[in-house]
């Protein structure tokens, strides 16, 4: 045996392992979205059967089309990100088939016909918003680009999140002012915003962590942080109240100033930035309840939603409470109950809709849907080879799980209700878009995440040979430095996270 032998062995083993592992992956989601198109066309047959009797008659073409546009997205995760989590795609996909159903429930029960209701609209956003999310993924070949635009995505985050207050452009419907109206059209721009700001504080938290984890005064056994390190946190404070007081939107205020707690905590391991936040939140928030009527409004709803005082603004809580009191544990069945009355049963209130017809089951099995969500996005940061990529991945799964949280605690009197809508399931272009972007987000990341780290004779991400980097390591530039961090210098940590 020549000396070069099992060098030679060890090379093909690892170009073998390279080429299997994203194969695995790439199966394993094909047969998950084949199951999640499954139980979504199911659903649907078992609708129509209980509210005219007969399959539809457009079976094969929905779920025809839903099957090609899921495989359409499964092959351009071949193409451009191979080693991408195989469980992300097919997890919302079943979410946004499943809401697709739900809206075509609502419009049979409203009398809608197929081609004029909100379950068609929903469709066309759908489609077009796969589209959105299949092109981030081919224009997007490294998240560390993102880090370059921090400062631009938070003046765009930041003028969309206010824009709704500008005279003439905001819109406000039914007591909040999120909205913005462009001819015949609306907008949500707090969906944007979501990911531009979430952009904005992983890049500027993984510069100014250090400074942030730098320990303070104690306080009760408690390492507070340093005075001089409160600005960012207060700036978003009062970030937050304002879109509670002038917007009326508390689940917005709510999501923007809990994802920037949570994203810092993450950088600086610091049990003391929540406990912070939080007592910064609650105390802004009795303020706004002492001093604005909306607000009073929202928590007398909450605490006593069946009062004389809180019907006579509105019942949309009372009937959504009796309508999963009707569902019981396993539901009425869909297409036997009357989610219909609830108003907004196809937006705000989509989950009590789920919670009538499948019961707590199927209630329960929703919100295990979006932790398996969650929690593949919190793995996809704990695997990423950089600081940047780590907040962004955390941020992402943060903003979806805040939002859910939000929106589930609403309805079910945890927290006041809000007007935020539920990921995936609930109807809205905005949403649709903003949702499905935050997934190809979190495919890209999962890709950078788990894909191997290059062979001697491979150039890195960044265009570098590992060699050149060793040089630079021992000239000490800049590069090496760089290399490092990316995983893919000499002293870089050697581990290949798989799917």
């Amino acid at each position: 045996m020549t000396p070069t032998e099992p060098i030679t062995t060890a090379s093909s083993a690892r170009a073998d392992e390279r080429w299997l592992a994203p194969r695995r992956g790439r199966w394993r989601e094909l047969l998950l979205l084949a199951a999640a198109i499954g139980i979504t066309a199911l659903a649907y047959l078992n609708l129509n059967l209980a509210t005219t009797g007969a399959p539809p008659e457009n079976m094969a073409t929905l779920a025809g089309g839903m099957a090609g546009i899921a495989l359409l997205f499964h092959l351009v995760l071949w193409w451009r990100a191979r080693y991408a989590d195989p469980v992300i795609l097919p997890v919302v996909t079943l979410l946004n088939g499943l809401g697709l159903v739900m809206l075509h429930r609502l419009d049979i029960a409203e009398g809608r016909s197929l081609g004029a209701g909100v379950a068609s609209r929903q469709l066309m956003w759908t489609a077009l918003a796969v589209v959105v999310a299949m092109a981030v993924l081919v224009l997007l070949r490294d998240h560390r680009v993102l880090r370059r635009v921090t400062w631009t995505c938070a003046l765009l985050g930041f003028v969309l999140l206010l824009s709704p207050l500008v005279p003439g452009l905001g819109v406000a419907n039914y007591g909040s002012r999120i909205w913005i109206g462009i001819g015949p059209f609306s907008f949500q721009p707090g969906e944007v915003a979501k990911i531009l700001l979430t952009i904005f504080f992983a890049g500027y938290l993984v510069g100014a962590r250090d400074a942030l984890s730098t320990a303070g005064p104690r306080l009760l056994g408690l390492q507070l942080p340093r005075g001089r390190d409160l600005g960012p946190i207060l700036m978003v404070w009062v970030l937050s109240i304002l879109i509670l007081v002038f917007e009326k939107d508390l689940g917005s205020s709510l999501l923007f100033f809990g994802l920037f707690v949570a994203m810092l905590y993450v950088a600086t391991e610091r049990l003391s930035w929540v406990l912070l936040g939080l007592t910064m939140f609650a105390g802004g928030a009795v303020l706004a309840w002492r001093l604005f009527g909306h607000v009073q409004q929202r928590v007398t709803m909450w605490l006593d939603p069946f009062s004389p005082e809180a019907l006579s603004v509105s019942n949309q809580v009372p009937l959504g409470l009796m309508g999963m009191a009707n569902g019981g544990l396993l539901g009425t069945g869909l297409g036997r109950g009357r989610p219909d009355l609830t108003y907004f049963a196809e937006s705000d209130f989509i989950m009590p809709s789920f919670a009538e017809e499948l019961g707590l089951a199927g209630f329960m099995a929703m919100v295990v849907l979006y932790g398996i969500l969650v929690q593949r996005g919190l793995r996809v940061a704990l695997g990423s080879r950089d600081g940047f990529g780590t907040l962004l991945a955390a941020g992402l799964s943060f903003s979806v799980a805040l939002q859910v949280f939000v929106v589930v605690g609403g309805v079910t009197r945890v927290i006041p209700l809000t007007g935020l809508t539920t990921p995936f399931l609930s109807a809205g272009g905005s949403s649709l878009l903003a949702n499905w972007t935050i997934a190809a987000l979190l495919l890209r990341l999962s890709h950078d995440a788990r894909a191997p780290i290059p062979l001697d004779d491979e150039p890195t991400p960044t265009g570098d040979s590992p060699a050149a980097r060793a040089a630079a390591l021992q000239r000490g530039t800049p590069a090496a430095e760089s290399g490092r961090a990316h995983g893919t210098g000499p002293q870089a940590s050697p581990r290949v996270v798989m799917a």
